[in-house]
């Protein structure tokens, strides 16, 4: 599980701005128990403010240095493709990232400080027994090993000024390494923009929603793998895993009984044939049921169909999702629901984590306190983020209504609207 993530001299964001997923009302099911750290940790946090104000640039961050432990090694030859603070000359100044997980009930931090031409400091610790220890302390290209990680000394050979050391250790199959970079990978996000060129994990954000419904191909890919795999065992698991699937798709209340594939054929100048399978939703009706072609469909139910299988994918493994802008294509019910699968333990068993940007104010009435972030700029352009917990020094009122409070401008982080200057341009007032 997340704990915390903080981030500075990135895009919009100078000054370093920390996102904890530490709960501050621990005393309800959604805040989840973790004794080595002696807190309890949150399954949902929601970013509100203005456009512009920096709320995506902070999911964008996360999947900047996600992506990085995934590609530092092949692509990052002639430099890092950073992106420093926008509206300042910083370039020449260091990008700083820190994150910190809770795997195995165990707490990591990761740190890193980077510019576009060199790592220059780098390290990941751990801390068993609640006592903080270093697995590896890279300053430049001196590279520091915790005693006894032997298995680790061939990361100093692939170790350039531009490779992470987190991206060449994961390598070596060293568990506590491993287990932090692939808990980093592992996080999913739709609608979080690549920031670099070259992204050898991206295709993994894809939710896999067809492979949740199409049982036989499932099977087929399943077989050409492990084909000593009975078929009745498999067919068990992915009719399990389309039960599962059908009831998210139900649960969005359009009216869909089922799922049907059909396949296209496609040849090629080649003369090779390409087959692809096309999904049809089957709709109730008042006589009978009618399967209707995916692209006929709304962009409220494609986008609920294609978020299914992220949702299985991360609530099964207990890995976090990040989705911007949650309220672009879904109806505000739909949302909450959504936050729902996150808050109840019967749906979340593994303590899976969703970090989402919206504007739709109606979610306040779904969150609590601790689970609500905002964002505004300061007069320099830079973004800030602040927990809406701990707003301005004084703690908010647990039992405060936060949709209304937001509206009426109690915590800020609204749109300054200059009507008269719109009025004015519009040549409807002198």
């Amino acid at each position: 599980m997340l704990i915390r993530f903080e981030v500075s001299n990135f895009r919009s964001i100078l000054a370093p701005v920390e996102l904890s997923m530490v709960a501050v009302d621990r005393d309800r099911p959604a805040a989840r128990p973790a004794a080595m750290l002696g807190e309890n940790l949150l399954t949902v946090a929601g970013i509100y403010g203005p456009n512009a104000s920096g709320k995506s640039n902070v999911l964008a961050a996360l999947r900047w240095i996600q992506d990085a432990v995934g590609v530092s090694l092949l692509a990052w030859d002639d430099a890092i493709p950073v992106q420093p603070f926008a509206f300042g000359n910083n370039t020449h100044q260091s990008t700083a990232f820190t994150v910190e997980l809770l795997i195995d009930e165990v707490r990591y931090e990761y740190v890193v400080e980077l510019d576009t031409d060199s790592i220059n400091y780098e390290a990941l610790f751990h801390y068993p027994e609640k006592k903080r220890r270093r697995i590896f302390e890279r300053d430049g290209l001196k590279l520091v090993l915790q005693r006894g990680l032997g298995e680790l000394s061939g990361t100093r050979q692939l170790l350039t000024p531009r490779t992470l050391v987190l991206t060449a250790g994961r390598r070596f199959g060293v568990a506590v390494v491993s287990d932090f970079a692939n808990a980093l990978l592992d996080m999913r996000s739709r609608g979080v923009a690549a920031a670099m060129q070259h992204v050898a994990v991206a295709a993994k954000r894809d939710g896999p929603t067809d492979s949740w419904f199409d049982v036989e191909r499932s099977i087929e890919l399943e077989r050409s793998f492990e084909p000593q795999r009975s078929v009745k065992a498999l067919r068990m698991e992915y009719e399990r895993h389309r039960s599962e699937a059908l009831a998210l798709l139900r649960l969005a209340d359009l009216g869909i009984d089922g799922v049907l594939f059909d396949d296209e054929h496609t040849e090629l100048p080649s003369g090779e044939v390409r087959t692809r399978r096309l999904p049809r939703l089957v709709h109730r009706t008042s006589a009978d049921s009618a399967p209707l072609d995916f692209d006929a469909e709304s962009a409220g139910t494609r986008n609920w169909y294609q978020l299914i299988g992220l949702l299985l994918d991360v609530l099964r493994s207990g890995s976090l999702l990040m989705l911007d802008e949650i309220d672009a294509s879904l109806h505000p019910t739909l949302s909450a629901e959504l936050l729902q699968l996150f808050h109840d333990p019967a749906t979340n068993p593994r303590g899976a984590q969703l970090i989402f940007t919206t504007h739709d104010t109606s979610l306040l009435n779904h969150l609590n306190r601790d689970e609500v972030w905002l964002t505004e700029k300061d007069p320099s352009g830079a973004t800030r983020l602040g927990g809406l917990a701990e707003f301005a020094g004084e703690r908010v009122r647990k039992s405060q209504n936060l949709e209304n409070a937001y509206l009426h401008g109690r915590f800020g982080a609204l749109p300054d609207v200059d009507r008269g200057e719109l009025l004015r341009a519009l040549g409807l007032i002198a």
